[in-house]
């Protein structure tokens, strides 16, 4: 803004003229000294422009506005973000169920089958059809079967009772002989 304040008292908004002929320092400033009126002094213009102050009014309101709606929308921008996470951890839970029940639907399916049924007995509980022949292998040997059976160890006794078993384990820590099984 300019510093320059308008003239008062004139009329018709016209500027002053100067004369064209050059006219003498001293003699004008006699012609513009009059009684009664006051004369201004400018100061001298410096080199340097002079700065405004960092933030002005305008830049401060305007600051703490924009804070004041980020606050403002910091909560409902929260709350949309978790309900958008929730939304898609509930569709993956949808999926899953959906996934989950065909596989349940195609079980029901598959056990309500006769034929699925006869096989699933014959397989666990080794059902036999009248007719069918069924063969079991098992691991125990036969005789046809070359391999030696373990030998039993000589101080291992059979169906001993537990108090004969306690004396005989502290007959032995003494360093007496076993005693005969009878």
């Amino acid at each position: 803004m300019s510093q320059a304040r308008p003239r008062r008292g004139r009329s018709g908004g016209s500027r002053r003229r100067t004369p064209s002929r050059p006219v003498r320092a001293g003699a004008r400033a006699q012609a513009d000294s009059r009684p009664g009126r006051r004369t201004t002094r400018r100061p001298a213009r410096s080199t340097t422009p002079r700065r405004g102050p960092r933030f002005t009014g305008r830049a401060v309101m305007l600051g703490a506005l924009v804070l004041l709606l980020a606050l403002t929308l910091a909560g409902p921008l929260r709350q949309y973000v978790a309900g958008r996470q929730e939304l898609a951890e509930l569709a993956a839970e949808r999926d899953a169920l959906t996934q989950r029940a065909a596989e349940l639907q195609s079980q029901l399916d598959r056990q309500s089958d006769p034929a699925y049924i006869s096989q699933e007995a014959r397989e666990r509980l080794t059902m036999v059809l009248p007719g069918d022949r069924l063969i079991i292998v098992g691991d125990a040997g036969g005789p046809g079967d070359t391999a030696d059976a373990p030998a039993e160890s000589a101080d291992e006794q059979t169906d001993v009772p537990w108090y004969e078993a306690l004396l005989g384990s502290v007959a032995a820590a003494d360093g007496d002989p076993p005693a005969p099984a009878g």
